[in-house]
């Protein structure tokens, strides 16, 4: 629809200046302009709606960029993700994540998880994984747990619980663990798809950038390098 109203409203201009420019000319030499005028102009209508249709199509055809978890497809986490510190008792395993339609030309993703409602002022990071290859269709349940059981060549990312030691080694998952009374807390995951195969090379950070660093990198520096993203929410309360 954008398409066609910025392509439509010169096209009648055009049409319209045919009819003005000549109504000061004979009567036989406007109507004749006017008739060609409409003629172009109902020529021209049909161009741009079958163009409009078809831009229309190619974009509905084009299948959207999703990430999801089965694991948390009830919208809520099961004690096998729940942090195992901090008064909480779950396993914390990393939930599986999973991922479909990329857009093209991505060389790697970047997942980021952020307790959106925990009283930090910005945020609580739980869990970030940068530079996952361009050929991973999703992460293991599991595989933020431990450096080794992720895609070579992606790595953990610097999270809030690093150096707690309730993750079993920093930068590996760290499950949801809230305020006892605290109405439910919203962890987003948001999935990043990159033009760049290191995020942290092409904008010039270490990878032991923090995951808030990490996250202007991603959502404000990159520009035209970052390609998509997708993101959906898990809820957890005590």
């Amino acid at each position: 629809m954008e398409t066609s109203t910025k392509q439509s409203s010169p096209l009648l201009g055009k049409v319209r200046g045919v009819y003005f420019e000549s109504r000061n000319a004979s009567r036989n030499r406007r109507t004749r302009f006017w008739i060609g005028g409409m003629t172009a102009f109902a020529a021209m209508l049909g161009a741009m709606s079958v163009a409009g249709c078809g831009g229309t199509d190619a974009h509905a055809s084009t299948p959207a960029f999703t990430v999801s978890s089965p694991d948390l497809a009830s919208g809520t986490f099961s004690a096998k993700f729940i942090l195992n510190g901090f008064g909480c008792t779950g396993n914390n395993i990393s939930p599986t994540i999973e991922w479909s339609n990329a857009p093209a030309g991505t060389q790697s993703f970047d997942l980021q998880v952020q307790d959106i409602d925990a009283e930090t002022g910005g945020g609580l990071w739980h869990w970030s994984v940068y530079n996952i290859p361009a050929t991973a269709t999703g992460l293991a349940q599991g595989a933020g747990n431990a450096a080794a059981t992720l895609p070579a060549p992606a790595a953990g990312g610097l999270n809030d619980f690093y150096s707690t030691g309730v993750t079993g080694g920093n930068n590996n998952y760290g499950g949801p663990c809230p305020p006892v009374g605290d109405k439910p807390h919203r962890y987003v995951f948001t999935l990043y798809a990159v033009s760049v195969p290191n995020v942290e090379a092409a904008a010039g950070i270490p990878a032991t950038a923090t995951t808030g660093l990490h996250s202007l990198v991603l959502n404000r520096l990159l520009g035209s390098k970052l390609l998509g993203t997708a993101s959906f929410t898990a809820t957890y309360g005590q």
